[in-house]
């Protein structure tokens, strides 16, 4: 799927930094909102092929979340947890990232929502984890497929909801 609003992954080569900036046509309200509403969450993250669960939402300034991700055939099922250290709709979102197949490989994500002109939105996510080597190995995982598809997930999803 082609789509006008390419994913940008950006890895700094001197920090354990990842980021990655992708804009929205769609105002930076309904963007948040997916981003922190349980029942548009499950529905985009991730990639097509993983269904999602979510075990835990409390999207508020401490709460804390989990979520389960599965492909249909069940051979693959991967819980993610974290805290959301920061709600502040509809402009910022911080938060702790874990999964259960590194569960010492904490990593904290903020993302900015940024208004852009004709009902639009920017988002950039910056997250920051123990090591570079860390970074490397999760840029290599093939987390770009899980980004990129869930955010086309994602616009196919506001579009919708427009």
């Amino acid at each position: 799927m082609k789509t006008r609003n390419p994913t940008r992954i950006e890895a700094d080569p001197d920090l354990p930094v990842i980021r990655i900036i992708r804009e929205f046509d769609a105002p930076r309200e309904r963007v948040f909102r997916a981003w922190t509403d349980p029942e548009l969450f499950v529905r985009w993250i991730g990639p097509r092929s993983i269904d999602t669960t979510v075990d835990v939402w409390d999207a508020r300034t401490g709460g804390e979340w989990r979520y389960t991700a599965r492909d249909g055939s069940g051979s693959f099922e991967m819980g993610f947890w974290g805290s959301f250290h920061e709600v502040r709709a509809p402009e910022r979102l911080v938060q702790t990232f874990s999964f259960e197949g590194a569960p010492d490989g904490v990593s904290l994500e903020a993302m900015a929502f940024e208004a852009l002109d004709d009902d639009r939105c920017r988002i950039v996510a910056t997250s920051v984890v123990e090591s570079i080597e860390l970074r490397d190995q999760i840029v290599a995982s093939g987390m770009d497929v899980g980004v990129v598809e869930g955010y086309e997930k994602l616009d196919a999803l506001l579009e919708s909801e427009a």
